[in-house]
């Protein structure tokens, strides 16, 4: 069973960076894709990012052009680089993986494993 561990979240004013790291306890079969989702309080957990089966990178729109998914050089594991952020992003932000179609990618239910989540706060 996969674990998954998140990291990075913290408090930062507006217009500034984070970095979330995602580690994972093994390396994952290459037709799952991993992905970034984030819930913020009485909202219902949002699709973030996903590189679907190793191959392409999707955003939600609200994130494209300011956040970057991508592998890291440290084996199993996946860095969510997020700039320019706003208040609206504060957030709890959660690494999942799972083997949904591309249709799918979007959707929480069809992600096997999850992280505990890193809270992320954007002040303004």
């Amino acid at each position: 069973q996969v674990q998954l561990v998140e990291s990075g979240g913290g408090l930062v004013q507006a217009g500034a960076s984070l970095r979330l790291s995602c580690a994972a306890s093994e390396q994952t079969p290459s037709d799952y894709t991993v992905a970034w989702f984030r819930q913020a309080p009485g909202k219902e957990r949002e699709f973030v990012s996903g590189i679907f089966r190793t191959t392409h990178t999707y955003y939600a729109d609200d994130v494209k052009g300011r956040f970057t998914m991508s592998r890291g050089n440290v084996k199993n594991t996946v860095y969510l680089q997020m700039d320019t952020l706003k208040p609206e992003d504060t957030s709890d932000y959660y690494c999942a993986t799972g083997r949904p179609d591309l249709s799918g990618i979007r959707n929480p239910d069809l992600y096997n494993y999850w992280g505990l989540g890193t809270h992320v706060t954007v002040s303004t």
